[in-house]
């Protein structure tokens, strides 16, 4: 019995004409990038465990895939931890796929340290794994498109990764909403009520507030160690209603008596102050229940969702003060933003926004006839090529209408005709595919009317 071929759960196979989708989004992403001044790297699938492990928080520590170690893995496995599954794991697994690009990154910047010129602007577009429950939005691989700078502690970078979020998806057309808060206000709460170590639990718990509901949250907080009478506290600032002003000036009577709360506060009177220069389609909202539950996050965070498509978040990212610091390079602050490929890809889909042109190879087919015309046929498309017009010659001399089915499905509008009588008058017949007319052209006649037609 033939085994039934599949993928495993969590990832997907992408058609040619889902890749030409995909590809239109890299390339949109990478070249606001650039127009901003970010240089690219890349660093590899997989890292070592030590790298990755205790910078996501246990949540995501538990979602990071794990790489057996080759060869006989369990003969150094003492036979007391074999039935501890986190102990054995810990001894058979040295490396796990990457879990994000941010904690890679950091271990590149501080390896790399005397070769990089501070503050340091990097992009970065590839996979990442996650061994999460596969439901829609969420894949357990799927790619991210990173944009930080390292070695800066100007909140002018918060801004101009504004600016970026803004640019892309208003070149995407996908309509959105940007979330942004400040760890520092989180931490002010776990100050006002008096439980700095609960800094962890609470931004947990908050980050779920919109999947779970507020009573879900008060629950999770209590089964923390919160007390009721801190959950009073909590409950004015998180339900807090008007204006990104109105809540700055109402938090700033809550925060009297928390320095990391003001400070936080200051922070994002500055960058609304900043962003009053910038011209943005969006909306950006301050949400004092957005957390993120990353725990490198110091500062700001952001996050981006689609308003036609319910979905889930879309880019998100923010500041952090010490991720570089537990490599051995403290005292160097990052900001960045990871933008969702795979799901910017199925906001596009449901809302038919892919440009037509990302859904074909190949711009020009040429028929096959036979042996001597299929050698005229590739001269003329190598003049093609040349000009930077992409093409292709059917490879059998099968039926003319088969050929022209062939160029049908694959969306190819122009259909190259060039017979025994085309070769001996020196010109071709060019057939478009879209309206069915047919016109004689020379070789040069040829390559501008398809170039006009692309303008």
């Amino acid at each position: 019995m033939a085994l039934k071929p599949s993928v495993p759960k969590g990832t997907r196979d992408f058609s040619p004409q889902e890749m030409g989708g995909r590809n239109y989004i890299f390339e949109t992403i990478k070249k606001v990038f650039k127009l901003y001044g970010y240089s690219p790297i890349e660093t590899p699938a997989m890292e070592n465990l030590s790298t990755l492990l205790g910078k996501y928080g246990e949540e995501g520590d538990r979602l990071i895939f794990k790489i057996l170690n080759s060869g006989n893995f369990l003969s150094n496995v003492d036979q007391s931890i074999q039935n501890d599954p986190i102990k054995l794991s810990m001894k058979i697994c040295e490396k796990g796929l990457k879990y994000d690009l941010t904690v890679p990154f950091a271990r590149y910047v501080v390896q790399n340290q005397h070769a990089i010129n501070f503050p340091f602007k990097r992009y970065q577009i590839q996979p990442v794994w996650r061994a999460d429950k596969p439901q829609k939005g969420r894949y357990r691989e799927f790619y991210q498109c990173d944009v930080d700078v390292i070695g800066s502690d100007s909140l002018l970078n918060e801004v101009e990764l504004l600016k970026i979020i803004d640019d892309i998806f208003k070149r995407l057309k996908i309509k959105t909403v940007t979330k942004i808060n400040n760890r520092k206000i989180l931490t002010g709460i776990s100050e006002l009520i008096e439980m700095p170590e609960k800094i962890t639990d609470i931004t947990i718990a908050i980050d779920k507030l919109e999947k779970i509901g507020f009573q879900k949250v008060c629950e999770e907080l209590i089964s923390k160690g919160l007390t009721e009478e801190s959950i009073e506290i909590l409950t004015p600032v998180l339900n807090l209603k008007g204006n990104n002003e109105e809540k700055l000036a109402a938090l700033k009577k809550i925060f009297k008596s928390s320095p990391t709360g003001m400070k936080g506060i200051e922070e994002m009177e500055e960058i609304f102050e900043y962003k009053k220069s910038l011209a943005l389609s969006s909306e950006v909202e301050l949400d004092l229940t957005l957390a993120r539950g990353l725990n490198y996050y110091t500062g700001v965070i952001i996050e981006v969702k689609a308003l036609d498509v319910p979905i889930g978040s879309i880019c998100g990212g923010g500041r952090y003060d010490n991720l570089t610091g537990v490599f051995g390079l403290p005292g160097v602050s990052g900001v960045g933003i990871s933008f969702g490929a795979d799901r910017i890809f199925d906001v596009l889909s449901n809302l038919d926004l892919f440009p037509t042109e990302t859904q074909t190879s190949s711009e020009v087919m040429f028929v096959n006839f036979g042996k001597d015309e299929a050698s005229y046929s590739l001269n003329v498309a190598e003049q093609l090529r040349s000009s930077g017009i992409s093409c292709e010659l059917y490879p059998d001399s099968a039926k003319l209408k088969k050929q022209l089915s062939y160029a049908s499905q694959k969306k190819i509008k122009w259909v190259v005709i060039a017979g025994e009588e085309e070769i001996k008058s020196g010109h071709v017949n060019l057939k478009n595919m879209d309206s069915g007319k047919q016109i004689p052209l020379s070789t040069e006649k040829l390559i501008s009317t398809i170039k006009q037609s692309k303008e």
